[in-house]
């Protein structure tokens, strides 16, 4: 263990940290055997279902040096494409052209899914190796209101397995009573404005943004 002056977080008491699995298993104890086995590697029926009945995905990625990045990607249910027992295909869909997702792929391979379902507290968990397609025979599966997207992800899989609902029931994340009001939380519009130091108004970002997502979906 590492212990840490505390003065940095403008917290009293000492800080220490966690530097080895070993230290992390007398902490948190074993896991059962039934948690380690149930990473079947593959798409089974029920994971198959799960994927179809989705429309929300979390894609986990990260660079050469080690820094990650998570990019929320969103489809209509059965939009992700499970081509056998494993490999599945995310299409891309129009963005900001950041790109840092398939940068981070196109540099390192290893990617992590989190397949959500709303309503649903259990998640599905996908880890595997991943590519940028350009030009594939199942594309044309892609399409979505006439356009196609011009890459996708395919994903070949490695791990697979279901996550508990004690994240969800924690969160209460499917309880609308719990959820803020909206009114209390600045827009995107604001945010930029204020980050960025832009000169347009607020109401003028996110007029623009809201454009941008009806016209630009696909």
């Amino acid at each position: 263990m590492t212990s840490l002056d505390s003065g940095e977080t403008g917290e009293t008491g000492q800080i220490v940290t966690v530097t080895s699995e070993e230290e992390l298993r007398r902490i948190t104890g074993e896991a059962t055997d039934v948690v380690l086995r149930k990473d079947i590697g593959h798409l089974d029926e029920h994971a198959r279902d799960f994927i179809a009945a989705s429309p929300f995905v979390l894609l986990a990625t990260s660079a050469p040096d080690g820094t990650c990045d998570v990019s929320p990607r969103g489809e209509e249910p059965g939009g992700v494409l499970v081509l056998d027992d494993h490999t599945l295909v995310i299409p891309d869909r129009p963005g900001n052209r950041r790109i840092d997702s398939l940068r981070n792929i196109v540099a390192n391979p290893n990617v992590g899914l989190l397949f959500v379902v709303p309503g649903t507290e259990e998640t599905l968990r996908v880890n595997g190796r991943a590519q940028v397609v350009s030009q594939a025979p199942y594309m044309e599966r892609l399409r979505v209101k006439g356009r196609l997207p011009t890459l996708a992800v395919s994903v070949e899989v490695r791990e697979c397995f279901f996550h508990c609902s004690k994240a969800f029931r924690r969160s209460a994340l499917w309880q609308p009573e719990r959820w803020p009001e909206r009114e209390s939380l600045p827009t995107l519009g604001r945010i930029l404005k204020d980050q960025l130091n832009l000169e347009w108004s607020a109401k003028l970002i996110d007029d623009d943004l809201r454009a941008d997502a009806r016209e630009n979906l696909y």
